[in-house]
């Protein structure tokens, strides 16, 4: 069986298990995200799976970067990311995107043992700011403003749309019908 082929049925049996888990997300028919913890729970993370063009025999990329982990510290990631590369090694050559997934679940608390929610306390929004401050002045820079309506714009907007915000059927076609009379009396 080729790699194509391995990936199609690996893709169809995930589907089928994780068939209304909220924790599963499929990104893309290649790449997958799974929620490791229930919702709220401050040792939960998240696990992206992502299939190369010869997955099975090359292993997938495995991620960590979601927003999701934001409060994870990186030692703690590197870590959980080390365990799951031995758990890769010894699966290649097969299916493993659900034995990962699973493999994460059951060692949840073992992955999380050195993180302490309470205690880790992200980078401050001030150093953020200042690390990221351009050396330009503001002034030069020109920004993109955004048009603004008025009042009376919107509602004549309101008034001209459906309910979808789409203009009905034929909305432009007096206009047309305006322009070949007077394109007419012109030609006269």
């Amino acid at each position: 069986m080729g790699a194509n082929e391995d990936q199609e049925m690996e893709l169809e049996a995930l589907r089928s298990i994780y068939e209304g888990d909220e924790s599963f997300r499929e990104l893309s028919p290649v790449s997958f995200q799974y929620r490791i913890g229930e919702d709220g729970d401050p040792k939960a993370f998240l696990i992206e799976i992502s299939w190369t063009e010869t997955y099975p025999q090359t292993p997938p990329v495995i991620s960590m970067n979601a927003f999701f982990n934001n409060t994870i510290s990186s030692a703690v990631k590197q870590s959980i990311l080390a365990k799951l590369q031995e758990a890769v090694e010894v699966n290649l050559g097969t299916a493993m995107t659900y034995t990962l997934f699973e493999y994460a679940k059951d060692n949840k608390e073992q992955f999380m043992e050195n993180h302490h929610p309470g205690t880790s306390t992200p980078t401050p929004i001030a150093n953020i700011i200042s690390v990221e401050t351009p050396s330009v002045a503001p002034s030069n820079k020109k920004k993109d403003k955004k048009e603004q309506l008025s009042k009376a714009q919107k509602r004549k907007l309101a008034d001209k749309t459906d309910h979808k915000g789409e203009l009905p059927r034929g909305w432009n076609w007096v206009d047309v019908v305006k322009l070949s009379k007077t394109s007419s009396k012109d030609d006269d």
